[in-house]
């Protein structure tokens, strides 16, 4: 069983911290943003510092799952000073929201240039086993439900047929004078998701959303994996 695996599922957690969910992306080589867990402003400024500004703040925290909501991640921080303040206002706004939550730490993390938002998943389904879901991400996966799925493990054919696929591949092609998305990047990461569900069996949902797709490259903003207890 992978390490990160194993160490949640012995704290009795289902749900694995953005960093260790992070983590074991890059195992797979799924590409996401450089990024510190700090425990005080001065180890956030120092993080920011060799991170490179701007930086996204997040929470860390299996008490806030929806850090979003509760005011727990600020981007676009492009000064020190205000590192050092954010650090605090995310503490202050998670036990504002939780007042029991347990923090782990705070996140410091490179924030990316704009690009076309994708999102590629994951689901464990207890008859076909791992499938694979790719489509546009951000608000265009609650709103538009592009999207399109393949049992695992999948190929790096079967993963550009995917992106192929859905309705919006215009988009990602170059569509009124936007640039087009590395498609090869994609490919990759799709594979990667596939590897990263066949080899480890706990895993039941891995969520990638959004991933940011450029004409050169592609990563992983946002990573959630779910386990599954029962699978030990």
């Amino acid at each position: 069983m992978n390490p990160i695996i194993s160490k949640a599922l012995s704290e009795g957690r289902s749900l694995l911290l953005e960093p260790e969910a992070k983590e074991l992306c890059s195992q797979y080589g799924i590409p996401v943003p450089k990024s510190k867990v700090v425990a005080s402003a001065d180890e956030a400024v120092e993080a920011a510092k060799e991170i490179g500004l701007p930086v996204v703040v997040k929470i860390v925290s299996k008490d806030i799952i929806h850090k979003s909501d509760a005011g727990c991640v600020i981007v676009g921080i492009n000064d020190l000073e205000g590192v050092k303040k954010v650090y605090k206002q995310v503490i202050d706004n998670a036990l504002k929201f939780n007042p029991k939550a347990e923090i782990k730490g705070v996140l410091i993390e490179e924030m990316l240039p704009k690009g076309i938002e994708v999102a590629i998943g994951g689901i464990r389904d207890l008859e076909f086993g791992p499938a694979i879901m790719f489509g546009l991400g951000g608000v265009f996966i609650e709103v538009i439900r592009d999207v399109t799925f393949r049992v695992a493990p999948i190929s790096e054919t079967d993963a550009e047929e995917m992106i192929k696929e859905i309705r919006g591949f215009k988009i990602l092609q170059g569509y009124r004078g936007t640039e087009p998305v590395d498609i090869k990047a994609l490919v990759k990461i799709i594979v990667g998701a596939s590897k990263l569900m066949t080899e480890n069996e706990e895993v039941s949902q891995l969520d990638l959303n959004p991933v940011i797709a450029k004409r050169q490259g592609a990563k992983a903003v946002d990573a959630r994996i779910i386990l599954s207890p029962t699978r030990r």
